[in-house]
């Protein structure tokens, strides 16, 4: 069934100031979710060409270290909005 996007803009103004916060939250949760899926892709569709081009694969410790310096700049963001 296709979404009909002014259907559901008319239920989710007909919910309680409580349960569009929810709402609100869920569409968060799939825009993040989204966002990281597009990345991992975009990280997948290059792994064939660094393969070719004879570059070293990450270890473990190196992708742990490139994923730590990404999400701490962002948790401290997170915290000073708390």
């Amino acid at each position: 069934m296709p979404a009909n996007p002014q259907a559901l803009l008319e239920k989710i103004q007909a919910l309680p100031a409580e349960r569009i916060a929810e709402v609100e939250n869920f569409v968060d949760f799939i825009a993040a979710k989204t966002r990281r899926l597009t990345a991992l892709d975009r990280l997948l569709a290059v792994a064939p060409a660094l393969e070719a081009a004879g570059a070293p694969p990450m270890t473990e410790e190196e992708i742990a270290a490139e994923v730590e310096a990404v999400r701490t700049p962002r948790r401290s963001a997170g915290a000073d909005r708390s």
